[in-house]
């Protein structure tokens, strides 16, 4: 059974940040990707970014390149989503999901809670 534990979510201001970790327990059947993607009410569940455990390949959507960075500790099992120059349209609730190395959220088995960011102007 896997579990994600999504935290460090938010209120903040318009070109804050925020970091946001997940930490991944339990077997991971050979998934090799950890993604964050966000959600706001009405709106389909949005890809943010990803990056594979292994190598540590990442990718960005458009909208967050350059402000967001995606990492990872292997030991720790945790992924971080280090959040820069926020803006009133990242607003959402962000998700992390373990999966295979795509943008596509179909792509992705396990999901966490979510963690609310907000950012106000």
């Amino acid at each position: 059974q896997v579990q994600l534990v999504e935290s460090g979510g938010g209120l903040v201001q318009a070109g804050g940040s925020l970091r946001l970790s997940c930490v991944a327990s339990g077997r991971t059947f050979g998934r090799n990707t950890m993604g964050w993607f966000r959600q706001t009410p009405g709106k389909e569940r949005e890809f943010v970014a990803a990056i594979k455990w292994t190598d540590g390949r990442t990718t960005y959507a458009d909208s967050v390149q350059g402000r967001f960075t995606i990492s990872r500790d292997n030991a720790k099992n945790t992924v971080y989503l280090q959040m820069n120059n926020l803006k009133r349209d990242d607003t959402a609730v962000y998700y992390c999901a373990l999966g295979y190395y795509a943008r596509d959220p179909s792509r992705y088995d396990y999901w966490g809670q979510g963690t609310q960011v907000t950012v106000s102007s």
